[in-house]
């Protein structure tokens, strides 16, 4: 009977002693960890973290893809460093899509504030859910899958994302694919396309070699 008394008191220490805290504004003049930033001091801290102003401005959307995403990530927004959540703005001009992509570290929430969009994702069991979403619509893409978003309609589409991080990464495949130095002979086997095709996609993202 003493050892599980023992395990609850130094349990019990352990926890009355641990720092809580109840918030941890990032530091962004220090560096980027896995877990996030350092937290700033809080005599440092003012009401400005925890307040963001960037997503009132509609993005550049002069691109390949013609679109934009604004994020109030923690780098752009240090009040939600540690805090699990993150934002962004996303503008897609007419013909424009966001290409295939994850976010390797949270799941996302889409809501449609102007226009169309053609939305969705596949499960890592080759499922495939895709839906026309308009004003008001909400999507959800899980953790890490492949997902996209096109404008289906006739005119510039405006959403707003939620993250379930303050840091949820990005991986654009065709970017991944085709727009870094690795032998075109390696992406032609690894993607079963032929050599004037991976090398015209390469010239066209920046691609070398």
């Amino acid at each position: 009977m003493m050892l599980p008394i023992f395990i609850f008191t130094l349990l019990f220490a352990t926890l009355s002693n641990a720092s809580v805290s109840d918030f941890c504004v990032a530091d962004t003049s220090l560096p980027d960890t896995p877990s996030g930033y350092p937290c700033k001091k809080v005599s440092k801290v003012t009401v400005n973290d925890f307040v963001y102003s960037g997503l009132g401005v509609a993005g550049n959307t002069s691109n390949i893809i013609k679109a934009a995403v604004t994020p109030a990530f923690d780098a752009q927004f240090p009040g939600v460093n540690g805090l699990g959540i993150s934002l962004a703005r996303l503008d897609i001009a007419v013909g424009g899509v966001v290409p295939m992509h994850t976010h390797p570290g949270a799941s996302e929430v889409l809501i449609v504030i102007q226009g169309s969009i053609c939305a969705g994702f596949i499960s890592s069991a080759n499922g495939v859910y895709f839906k026309t979403l308009n004003k008001g619509d909400i999507m959800v893409f899980p953790q890490g899958l492949l997902h996209f978003q096109i404008n289906s309609g006739k005119s510039r589409v405006l959403a707003f994302v939620g993250f379930s991080s303050p840091s949820p990464g990005l991986q654009i495949l065709d970017f991944a694919l085709f727009a870094n130095s690795l032998p075109s002979e390696l992406v032609e086997k690894t993607t079963f396309l032929d050599d004037a095709q991976v090398k015209k996609l390469k010239g066209v993202l920046g691609g070398t070699n």
